[in-house]
Formats: C-alpha cells, sequence, structure tokens
C-alpha cells in the first residue's frame, strides 16, 4: 500500500491516506454535478484510514438516496475535499481531484448513471450501476486497524 497524500487548491487543508480506497468511483448524481460541473470522481475510504490537517467548513442535505449527506470543503479557497453519510458513518469520501497524485488510483464502476446527462462520458469497461451502489466490504486488513 502506498500513502496517499493531497491537499485543497490553496493548501490550507491537507489530508493522508492510510489504507488503500474501499473503492473508486465515478458519481454521476445531481449533487455531484453540482460539485465538478460533472461526474466526480472519488474514493470511499475507511474514517479510521484518513487523516486531515487544517480547518474545514460543512455544508449538510439530504441526498437523492435519502441519506443526510455532509460535506466538507477549504473555507479559504472552497475545494470540496471530503463528504460522509448518515448511513455509513465507518465511510469517508474523499474528491480524488485533491490527491497529490490522482493517477495513483482507477475508477471502477460508474454510480448514479441514471443521472448522468445525455452527454456524459461513461466508460464502457467500468461496472455501471444506475442509483447507490451496495457499500463494499471493509477488507481484513482494514478491519484489523479498527
Amino acid at each position: 500500500m502506498t500513502e496517499r497524500t493531497g491537499r485543497c487548491l490553496c493548501g490550507a487543508v491537507s489530508f493522508e491516506l492510510a489504507a488503500e480506497p474501499l473503492a473508486t468511483r465515478v458519481c454521476w448524481c445531481r449533487d455531484c454535478q453540482h460539485l465538478a460541473a460533472n461526474g466526480s470522481v472519488n474514493l470511499l475510504v475507511s474514517a479510521d484510514a484518513l487523516t486531515i490537517s487544517g480547518t474545514l467548513s460543512e455544508y449538510t442535505k439530504t441526498a437523492d438516496s435519502g441519506n443526510v449527506v455532509t460535506r466538507q470543503f477549504c473555507p479559504a479557497c472552497g475545494a470540496h475535499l471530503f463528504a460522509r453519510s448518515s448511513a455509513r458513518p465507518q465511510f469517508r469520501v474523499v474528491r480524488a481531484g485533491n490527491l497529490d497524485e490522482p493517477s495513483s488510483i482507477h475508477p471502477d464502476m460508474n454510480i448514479w448513471a441514471e443521472s448522468a446527462p445525455n452527454w456524459a462520458c461513461l466508460d464502457p469497461t467500468l461496472e455501471r450501476v444506475e442509483q447507490q451502489p451496495v457499500p463494499p466490504k471493509p477488507s481484513p486488513a482494514s478491519d484489523q486497524q479498527t
């Protein structure tokens, strides 16, 4: 496992990931489209594997899934960095574009594909899930860290 690091646009918030992502997905829900003006590539990680330095601001709303989602961003530059869902507090979503080396990951599925605009370029080699996928099971290695 390679430790991954990242930061916001201005560098006021930084983070480290101490475990491999449980999933890497391109999300086409309407909220992610508003955040990214396109689909958003997200890492699903164990909350215990994420270390954050710096101050975050938050915005909370009910998502299309019905879950209460809290999105976290840098209050200085506005870069959206993380999210967490009331339904799965053991996980965190990390926006892949904020990684120092975003090419170190590769998406494995398109989610909320039914919400993608007709011009969206969905990689046909990735698994396609029309709405919210079933959450992944943590690996045995991540179970040992808790």
